[in-house]
């Protein structure tokens, strides 16, 4: 048997409460919000003594998923590289559509997001850029052109 589904996307974050702002502010709905510990969270992350915050975020559909994670416990690791370029492997993306790019962008802003490069047209079909979010995590907007 096959995947079923995607269920989500996680992200650690420092400032669980500005990424879900951010979030909220691009269109998702808090999901719920809880703290995992214990042995199950220890076995799953293969991490010992795991304390975290955890908000799961939905897109209004209700297809997808975002899990923002604060660690308490064991300490978050900062490798100070939150500016990678896109090209870099294992740098994750999350592609969202959205009804006004440029909108979308200024309401981004006062969180916190900055253009990576520019907003680009692809022929007649999109308007896309990235910008960086909550984490230094890139986030994509696409705008369906002629709908």
């Amino acid at each position: 048997m096959g995947i079923r589904r995607m269920d989500n996307v996680g992200i650690v974050v420092e400032d669980m409460d500005g990424a879900v702002a951010f979030f909220v502010e691009l269109g998702m709905e808090v999901e719920g919000r809880t703290e995992v510990q214990g042995l199950f969270a220890d076995r799953c992350t293969g991490l010992d003594g795991v304390r975290c915050d955890i908000a799961m975020l939905r897109t209004p559909d209700g297809h997808s998923r975002i899990e923002l994670a604060k660690y308490h416990t064991p300490a978050v690791i900062d490798d100070g590289r939150r500016n990678r370029p896109h090209n870099v492997l294992g740098t994750h993306r999350v592609m969202f559509a959205v009804d006004d790019i440029e909108d979308t962008v200024a309401r981004l802003r006062p969180h916190g997001a900055e253009l990576v490069g520019e907003i680009a047209r692809y022929e007649d079909s999109y308007l896309l850029c990235y910008l960086r979010g909550p984490a230094g995590i890139i986030v994509g907007l696409a705008e369906e052109l002629g709908r």
